[in-house]
């Protein structure tokens, strides 16, 4: 089964995260994708098969990258937010169409997690971070 709304690569779906962090002029930080092992990232996708890849930059044209930034930063003003977001996209692979898809006020903080991640990938280290 293919899902819908999510671009496909090497037979698994992938989706785009953005990390934000600020309050009325948010900072956006490295863009990160998940290509899961499963049909869907689900928790033995996540945490127990080690078979899913976060890869970090994401794939994106620059184009893309150009709207999963606004995207995420309108996202995180719409909500609202402060402080920090990890804002999470679909790009259709019909049509290039971004869609968010949820706005995490409160994302994981493990080292397997995308945030830190993203935010090592744009130079600070994990243990800054915290």
């Amino acid at each position: 089964m293919e899902l819908d709304v999510a671009r496909e690569r090497a037979g698994v779906a992938a989706g785009v995260e953005c990390g934000c962090v600020g309050n009325d002029a948010p900072f956006i930080f490295e863009r990160g994708e998940v290509r899961a092992s499963h049909e869907f990232y689900d928790y033995e996708a996540k945490y127990l098969d080690n078979a899913s890849k976060t890869v970090i930059p994401a794939s994106l044209s620059e184009s893309e990258t150009a709207d999963v930034r606004r995207m995420a930063i309108e996202a995180f003003k719409a909500v609202e937010g402060s402080g920090m977001a990890r804002v999470d996209f679909f790009l259709s692979r019909d049509t290039g169409k971004l869609f968010v898809n949820e706005v995490n006020t409160i994302p994981g903080f493990p080292t397997i997690s995308m945030y830190p991640q993203m935010w090592e990938a744009s130079g600070l280290p994990y243990a800054a971070l915290l």
